[in-house]
């Protein structure tokens, strides 16, 4: 191997290793199957998500996450491998492929680390389940606040009883 492919393939080895130590979640899927248009479309949604979708050569990604929290994914990396990265929301890389996997009857999770947990194709299916941080909080909020605005209301009619 010449040392200029040697020197191409360390940038992307680097490069894989600068987005995983910025990654909170990164999810690997078997990918074949799908049509490009298909592709394109789980593409897009990825993108509205902010999660970064690459296919890598399994042997690049072996070498980029040896000693990492990632290392346990190289016992998936045989065949076509894709990897979804997420930065910011935990959950949105399965998410979005578990729809996508479901919408189209093909691809299949392999595995994924979440916050720095690894789970296997049926503990990525878990977090798939697992709603967006948004969702979460919106729920949180509007549990909190039916109790709160019931007790303001028992409050007002206390007051409204006691000006009668």
């Amino acid at each position: 191997m010449s040392v200029e492919a040697q020197a191409q393939k360390q940038i992307i080895i680097d490069e894989i290793k600068e987005k995983l130590e910025k990654a909170q979640s990164a999810v690997v899927i078997d990918y074949i199957g799908i049509t490009v248009e298909q592709a394109d479309a789980m593409r897009k949604k990825l993108r509205e998500a902010n999660v970064d979708y690459t296919v890598y050569k399994n042997t690049l990604v072996k070498r980029a996450i040896a000693g990492t929290k990632y290392e346990e994914l190289a016992q998936v990396l045989d065949g076509p491998s894709a990897f979804a990265i997420s930065y910011d929301d935990a959950t949105a890389p399965a998410r979005v492929l578990n729809d996508v996997i479901k919408e189209y009857k093909k691809m299949s999770f392999k595995a994924g680390v979440v916050e720095g947990t690894y789970y296997d194709a049926a503990g990525i299916e878990a977090v798939a389940a697992i709603p967006s941080r948004d969702v979460l909080i919106a729920k949180f909020m509007g549990s909190i606040q039916s109790p709160v605005s019931k007790l303001v209301r028992t409050f007002q009619a206390i007051a409204d009883d006691k000006a009668e």
